[in-house]
């Protein structure tokens, strides 16, 4: 049975850690919203929210302290004072330290479920927030002021929502950005990415590690209760090896590829594994819709870039939406020409940083010498030539280029300068 159409001024497809973001800034907005997720949160099964680890930048600190869930956020999260990178057998390293940069950390490392409290607590009190979860959009269908989103739910009852605007945020497979017959390009890194947390024998002091070896990157980043995450990146037969392994081998196996920087390792938590693509929508939008984080584009998570992108794609999406309404109330902010500005505000963000991961990859996955020599040589510049560690920082804070008021830590409503 099909209820009668339900009209919203925007419907959120996905609940995840961008569609739940975006949700919680819009709710300061006078808008009515929905936002539909197929996994059922409160059965505790939204792999978003799991124990996984994030590492938040400051552009996005800013973000969430102007939607005033920092203080919660930051509760549960561990400072990063410094940055070491480094290449494993190989003389060159860079570092950037949070006081060189003037702030009091570079950046934060969150545990995802912690985020996900913190999110669904804000979305519960937002008061111009429907939520549809658990449902699926089935169908979408796009007139030339609305877009009909057809959903499912877990009953099998099914409903029409419709909208000025369809914000797509389900995630890199989107279902939902291949109903709107947008194209997506995706290339396959042929590696995995093992994630768990381990306890070390010296703690980290607030330092995250990047250390480049011949079979892929791992990075060691700082938690809670004095342990720490590890990223992990193998090729994909190598990584499901590793994944075989008992919590004793695989702990060996981990602390013989880092090194000793933290001394031994030990009481490794559960892992999992998920495989690497880079992926490319060709476009930003269409009619009536627009794409946000990793439905617009998913990175290689080398650089840990990928969730504070797709956070700054919100914070662009709710500043155009903003400025639309600050000249009327009754805008259109599905219309081509707000969609147009925000797909030109993000293209050169997300090409940065789509340029800038796979060339990390690419670069120190080469088994060439000349290409190791270069690297290295260009670590050792990193440090040493002025102005490049700073510019470089400012890139990984999310502090570089044209920034909107959330990443500027204002609210919604303050006038843009």
């Amino acid at each position: 049975m099909t209820e009668p159409s339900t009209e919203y001024d925007i419907v959120i497809a996905g609940g995840g850690m961008i569609g739940s973001s975006l949700a919680a800034a819009l709710a300061s907005l006078e808008l009515r919203v929905a936002m539909v997720e197929a996994v059922d949160r409160g059965a505790g099964e939204q792999p978003s929210f799991d124990e996984r680890s994030t590492a938040l930048s400051r552009s996005t600190q800013r973000s969430f302290e102007a939607l005033g869930l920092w203080r919660d956020i930051a509760a549960a999260s561990t400072p990063i004072a410094r940055i070491h990178v480094s290449d494993k057998g190989r003389f060159g390293f860079a570092h950037i330290d949070a006081a060189e940069q003037g702030v009091e950390a570079l950046g934060y490392v969150c545990i995802n479920r912690v985020l996900g409290s913190v999110l669904a607590a804000a979305l519960a009190e937002a008061e111009n927030l429907k939520q549809y979860c658990p449902a699926r959009i089935t169908g979408v269908r796009r007139g030339p002021n609305t877009s009909r989103v057809s959903i499912r739910h877990a009953d099998g009852r099914e409903e029409q929502l419709t909208a000025r605007l369809l914000a797509v945020a389900d995630g890199a497979r989107s279902t939902v950005r291949d109903m709107l017959g947008i194209g997506v390009r995706h290339s396959d890194y042929g590696q995995k990415a093992i994630t768990g947390n381990v306890l070390t024998e010296r703690p980290t002091d607030g330092c995250a590690y990047e250390r480049f070896t011949e079979d892929g990157p791992i990075a060691m980043l700082p938690i809670t209760n004095g342990r720490t995450a590890f990223v992990w990146i193998a090729g994909s037969r190598e990584a499901n090896r590793l994944m075989e392994l008992d919590d004793t081998s695989f702990t060996a196996e981990l602390e013989a590829a880092f090194g000793h920087r933290l001394g031994g390792l030990s009481r490794v938590g559960s892992r999992s594994a998920y495989p690497l693509t880079l992926s490319r929508a060709v476009r930003l939008t269409a009619d009536r819709a627009v794409l946000v984080g990793n439905a617009a584009h998913g990175l290689h998570p080398v650089a840990a870039q990928g969730f504070n992108l797709g956070l700054r794609d919100v914070a662009a999406l709710c500043d155009c939406i903003a400025d639309e309404l600050a000249e009327d109330a009754a805008a259109d902010i599905g219309a081509p020409a707000m969609l147009g500005r925000y797909a030109a505000w993000r293209k050169p963000d997300q090409q940065k940083l789509v340029t800038f991961t796979d060339g990390l990859v690419r670069l120190f996955g080469s088994r060439r010498k000349s290409v190791r020599v270069l690297r290295n040589l260009g670590m050792l510049g990193f440090d040493l030539i002025p102005g490049v560690r700073r510019s470089f920082a400012r890139h990984t804070m999310g502090l570089a280029g044209r920034l909107p008021r959330l990443a500027r830590g204002l609210p919604l409503r303050t006038p843009a300068p």
